[in-house]
């Protein structure tokens, strides 16, 4: 029996046992602690526990009874409520709960079924029906993800990878695989160079959900270390990635593919491959149309790039590149800032007499200036300051003064 007394409440187990308040019976009972009025046993599935707050959360969603409705809050009562006459409101709550720690049995039962599906011998549309029960289940549980994982369910998915395997197959398993925690030996298993190659065939031909699901299984194995840069050294890889990242019609594709190209070019090695496909003046290209969050990654990757002969020297032939990062100087935030200033510095430092007339002509002189006027860094400011000199080196004083002037009003 529970009652609220001086806005405590108490919880008396079985018939004159320990009184608890309400915090440790919820820890001791409803979590499983205990053998009290909801408990949930010694034998829940796979050892899972509800969470409270979960439930409370879900509870939410349901038609709630008007008798268990709040006249205050209008929200429904969630600690037990003794009234004067002594009728108590508990009995629906604790059915709730009963209900939802069967569901969740449930679900788990049904994930072990389906991966025992998948360990048999199967026609090809049997195994991809039991791939997208799975992939259904572990979406709509975050619980059932360590469920498929302590049951060997990364290994049995990803052996299912491999040079035969139909892009039916391949697109639901890896679509499971982006939504489980993978450890390295789990990574280890999924590099292998036909399990790549599949994903990189994927990414080419797939829907846009297989593409993006594909380029985000492939970051998720390059993270921690030891992990080969050759591996994803395939031209067809890269070639994807750019694919992507210019389909303004799918901004998660953008996004998934500007983050592992951003992971792909962290790796020295691999620059020169991607300078090579001529991917400096397709992402200089698409800057102004990008959102804040991709903007960074696309400037991350193009100052990487710039760290190159060959990358300065494409940025420098594109001619859209000053212009470009000159419209981003305060702009976005200090850091777009700092990493379109350090691309310009990459150009002017291979072309410098190329360099500045395009560049004051573009209004570089103005956003400095405004640049050195802001709260920025000292480092950045005094890199302004340098660029800003060496600019004016090609006028003379009254004439970069009218274009600093000029080129402000315009903008």
């Amino acid at each position: 029996m529970y009652q609220r007394k001086n806005s405590d409440v108490k919880c008396e187990v079985g018939g004159g046992g320990q009184i608890l308040d309400l915090e440790t019976a919820v820890k001791n009972v409803i979590l499983g602690g205990g053998d009290g009025f909801f408990s949930g046993g010694q034998n829940q599935a796979c050892g899972d526990k509800l969470d409270l707050k979960k439930m409370i959360e879900q509870l939410d969603s349901i038609e709630v009874p008007s008798v268990f409705i709040c006249p205050i809050s209008l929200s429904p009562m969630r600690d037990p409520v003794t009234l004067c006459t002594g009728q108590t409101y508990e009995s629906w709550f604790s059915q709730k709960y009963a209900a939802m720690k069967k569901r969740s049995e449930d679900v788990h039962g049904r994930a072990m079924e389906v991966m025992e599906t998948l360990k048999k011998k199967v026609k090809c549309q049997t195994r991809v029906q039991a791939l997208k029960d799975l992939r259904q289940i572990v979406s709509a549980h975050d619980s059932v993800k360590k469920t498929v994982a302590d049951n060997g369910g990364i290994s049995l998915i990803s052996s299912l990878l491999g040079p035969f395997t139909s892009h039916s197959v391949g697109s639901v398993a890896i679509g499971i695989l982006v939504n489980l925690d993978l450890d390295l030996e789990s990574r280890r298993k999924l590099v292998q160079p036909a399990k790549v190659s599949l994903m990189v065939d994927m990414l080419n031909e797939g829907s846009i959900e297989t593409k993006v699901n594909c380029t985000k299984l492939i970051e998720m194995l390059m993270e921690g270390s030891g992990f080969e840069s050759e591996i994803v050294s395939s031209l067809s890889l890269l070639v994807g990635l750019l694919r992507l990242v210019k389909d303004k019609r799918h901004p998660n594709g953008i996004v998934a593919g500007l983050r592992l190209l951003k992971s792909i070019c962290s790796h020295k090695g691999m620059r020169n491959s991607v300078v090579s496909i001529g991917a400096i003046p397709q992402l200089v290209e698409i800057l102004p149309n990008l959102n804040a969050q991709c903007l960074e990654l696309a400037l991350y990757i193009l100052e990487g790039l710039s760290s190159l002969e060959e990358g300065r020297m494409a940025l420098k032939d594109y001619p859209r590149t000053i212009p470009n990062m000159v419209r981003l100087l305060m702009k976005v935030s200090e850091n777009c800032t700092q990493l379109a200033l350090s691309i310009l510095w990459g150009v002017y430092e291979i072309a410098p007499e190329e360099f500045a007339p395009v560049a004051v002509d573009a209004g570089l002189a103005a956003k400095l200036l405004l640049v050195i006027q802001s709260g920025c860094s000292p480092m950045l400011k005094q890199r302004s300051v340098e660029l800003l000199k060496l600019c004016s080196l090609n006028y003379t004083a009254s004439i970069f003064i009218s274009k600093c002037k000029l080129t402000r009003t315009i903008q």
